[in-house]
């Protein structure tokens, strides 16, 4: 199932790099996902080397999680998911019932995962402006989940815009020039659709509630009609079941299997047990969220009956008698004119003689 074929919330639960370099913790991560009912479970693959430079500094929140003095490319080394594990991932994972995604930083990886059949690539919040390995994700002509944190609206537009490229021509643009020639076609934008999918995202990890603005959903949906979901990084399930309230089509969350585990990203993961709540809330809430008509539900029409009121007359009334208005009132009879019809019984004759609390039915 992908995000596209699904009229549902497409849910993936996001492993990251939160398997330590540990081929067991990777392995007991996918079951954790399967078992908490998300639709995939997604890793990172990347060559570390290829990522960073040496003198690339840390996040503040990397620093807070990890070895302050270590560098980034000497962290990401040790949280590299080896080449030979990916198959026995995807393995588990198909076993299990679930996708396995993985997200490629870096040119070669992404090589690599398209080799092992990947259905959908998401390109991280830092690769969006990355425009030569943007290309190349488009090129791979699979769906993609664009995910924005970071990012103004324009930096996405022009992401966007190389995706469209990328998908009508043969070679990379000379330049951006090129890409935005191509993206005034409205045909190559029309393309985007049932194609792309954008995450709202703030990338700050845990996310504070008062940076989250859900709100940026709605400019992302107007300004480009595309899907839109929410990755999420703050701490707790409210704010990913909200996004899904308000329209989202993909949620990602991190998850762990323990948030006091060494790493940059355990501390604003979920522990299996509340993945596995947001998944069963995420759900419940598809189902609360109807299809919009107003109408009444099946089980309502025996409670229509029972507490909608009908006419009564309010006291004798011989036949042939002229109805006056404190002749009527109205009762829950569970049969009967309703309500609305008494108006106009005032100053009719009546059909037959009624007792006090008898339906009215002239």
């Amino acid at each position: 199932m992908k995000p596209y074929e699904t009229e549902g919330v497409y849910i993936i639960a996001e492993a990251g790099v939160n398997h330590n370099g540990e081929r067991d913790k990777a392995m007991a991560l996918v079951d954790a996902a399967a078992d908490a009912g998300a639709d995939a479970v997604k890793f990172q693959t990347f060559d570390a080397g290829k990522l960073a430079a040496k003198s690339a500094p840390k996040a503040a929140y990397q620093k807070q999680h990890t070895d302050a003095g270590e560098s980034q490319l000497a962290m990401l080394r040790k949280l590299e998911l080896p080449r030979e594990w990916h198959q026995t991932l995807r393995e588990r994972a198909h076993a299990r019932g679930i996708e396995f995604l993985s997200t490629a930083f870096d040119s070669d990886s992404l090589v690599f995962l398209e080799g092992l059949g990947m259905p959908l690539f998401k390109v991280p919040s830092g690769e969006l402006t990355n425009g030569p390995l943007l290309w190349q994700f488009a090129r791979t002509r699979r769906p993609l989940i664009l995910s924005t944190g970071m990012a103004t609206l324009s930096e996405v537009e022009q992401g966007l815009a190389v995706v469209a490229h990328a998908l009508h021509a043969e070679r990379e643009p000379a330049d951006i020039d090129e890409v935005w020639r191509a993206w005034s076609r409205p045909d190559h934008r029309e393309s985007l659709r049932g194609h792309v999918t954008l995450l709202h995202c703030t990338s700050q990890y845990p996310t504070v509630f008062g940076e989250v603005n859900l709100r940026a959903m709605d400019t992302l949906a107007r300004a480009f009609g595309l899907p839109v979901g929410y990755s999420d990084h703050t701490e707790g399930t409210l704010i990913p079941v909200a996004a899904v309230a308000r329209g989202a089509k993909v949620i990602e969350k991190h998850f762990t299997l323990d948030r006091n585990l060494p790493g940059p990203d355990h501390k604003a993961s979920l522990e299996p047990g509340e993945l596995a709540r947001m998944v069963s809330d995420i759900r419940a809430l598809q189902l609360a969220l109807g299809d919009g008509g107003k109408s009444p539900q099946p089980s309502e029409w025996d409670t229509r009956k029972a507490a909608r009121q009908q006419v009564i007359a309010t006291r004798d009334l011989a036949a042939g008698a002229v109805i006056r208005r404190e002749d009527l009132s109205t009762a829950r009879c569970g049969s009967g004119l309703p309500p609305s019809a008494l108006w106009g019984l005032v100053g009719k004759t009546a059909a037959r003689a009624y007792a006090a609390g008898d339906i009215v039915e002239q």
